[in-house]
């Protein structure tokens, strides 16, 4: 084993907003022992290399397959099925190749200690108990032998056997970012070229996640945001149930990235597929497909919050139309080709849901067909009228569906 409420008022949202705005990044883990706190030293300088084949701690099931080994590489990853030395990051999905990968680039290590400065330049690898495992990247430089740049993350893997054998969740934790290439890679400077990737891939071509910003400069955003809380900068986390992706069940939705106060998503979708995001709540949320040629929405469903009633909004071309009443735990089909955008209103001010709640509003989507969609949600903090008499002919929406419990992440 190795040693390791949206609430309803806008000036608490406001307040929350400048508190997120003067958040410092996501800290290293550390008290580990070794010669800077975060373990045993895994390599020794070096470009491209990796590490023996370590044992987890505990087995972990990655989309199906379980893994009780695995290997640290220099550049910014860990793999399971062999040491991986390649530099410059190739777009998500690679065949054969599982991995997770806080920050895939040109990490070189060569260079020296940055500013006299003991235990930095350097990769870790650490078992603080039984249930953990941590990497820690510690201020590294990049090829070739640069250190007027330098990046600090982590890779913190926590076994969850407690909700099911393999269980597990992950943490890319980011607290330095100022370079995104070797030059190897086409950089100069530490910039340019093809930058640094972040995500996961089970090597199958199946599951794959790649964080906003990948493969161009702004990958360097990641240590000022977070699919956890706009109050938590550099804090990544990721929960894999059942050996499958975050989004397939509401128990384990796939978070979202705070923009400007949008709610951002980017993943893969297979055929058929049932993805549920889940951000944060407010009086009703706009949803929008931004990507070109992305699949479009095929049909929602909705959880069981307040009264379990939600008007739905159409675009017409000019402005959204109120079209139907949905209730909680009805899936609402958007008919033949499926529509880009659509509105959900008419969550009650008076629920006054915590934002910090990640499984507070977990939203089933499907898609008309397979491929990369990019979306975003986006909260509206202001009631949206409700209007005084509706249509409903042809809707098919007298029944109540069957009421569900609104999921709280395992």
């Amino acid at each position: 084993m190795i040693s390791p409420a949206r609430f309803t008022h806008t000036l608490v949202a406001l307040a929350a907003a400048c508190a997120a705005a003067a958040a410092p990044a996501a800290s290293l883990l550390d008290g580990f022992g070794g010669t800077a706190g975060f373990g045993d030293l895994v390599m020794t300088p070096n470009d491209d290399e990796s590490s023996s084949l370590l044992d987890l701690p505990f087995a972990i099931n990655f989309f199906g397959a379980t893994y009780t080994k695995f290997y640290v590489n220099n550049n910014g990853n860990i793999s399971f099925n062999s040491a991986l030395s390649a530099y410059t990051p190739t777009a998500f999905p690679v065949s054969s190749q599982p991995m997770i990968a806080p920050w895939w680039a040109d990490v070189d290590t060569r260079g020296g200690v940055p500013d006299g400065n003991p235990g930095t330049n350097a990769v870790y690898v650490a078992s603080p108990n039984a249930d953990t495992a941590v990497i820690t990247w510690h201020n590294v430089g990049y090829y070739a032998n640069a250190t007027d740049k330098l990046n600090s993350f982590q890779l913190v893997l926590r076994n969850r056997a407690d909700t099911g054998a393999g269980n597990f969740d992950f943490d890319f934790r980011y607290n330095r970012l100022e370079w995104t290439t070797g030059e190897a890679s086409g950089g100069s400077g530490g910039l340019g070229g093809v930058p640094a990737q972040a995500g996961y891939d089970d090597g199958q071509q199946v599951h794959y996640y790649t964080l906003p910003g990948s493969r161009t400069a702004s990958v360097l955003d990641l240590v000022n945001l977070s699919n956890v809380s706009a109050g938590t900068p550099g804090l990544w986390t990721f929960a894999v149930r059942n050996g499958i992706t975050p989004g397939t069940e509401p128990s384990n939705p796939l978070l979202p990235v705070v923009v400007d106060g949008t709610y951002t998503f980017d993943f893969n979708i297979q055929p058929n597929q049932q993805i549920f995001v889940d951000p944060l709540v407010a009086v009703g949320y706009d949803y929008q497909i931004t990507g070109l040629g992305s699949p479009l929405f095929q049909s929602v469903l909705l959880p069981n919050v307040g009264d379990g009633e939600f008007t739905l909004y159409l675009w017409d071309g000019s402005q959204y139309v109120a079209t139907a009443v949905i209730h909680a735990g009805q899936t609402y089909d958007f008919g033949a080709g499926g529509v880009a955008r659509f509105r959900i209103g008419g969550i009650e001010t008076s629920a006054a849901l915590d934002p910090a709640n990640t499984s507070a509003f977990v939203t089933g989507l499907t898609f008309t067909d397979a491929g990369s969609v990019q979306m975003t949600q986006t909260p509206l903090t202001a009631a949206v009228p409700e209007p005084a008499t509706w249509a409903l002919w042809g809707l098919g929406i007298a029944g109540l569906a069957a009421r569900r419990r609104r999921a709280t992440r395992a």
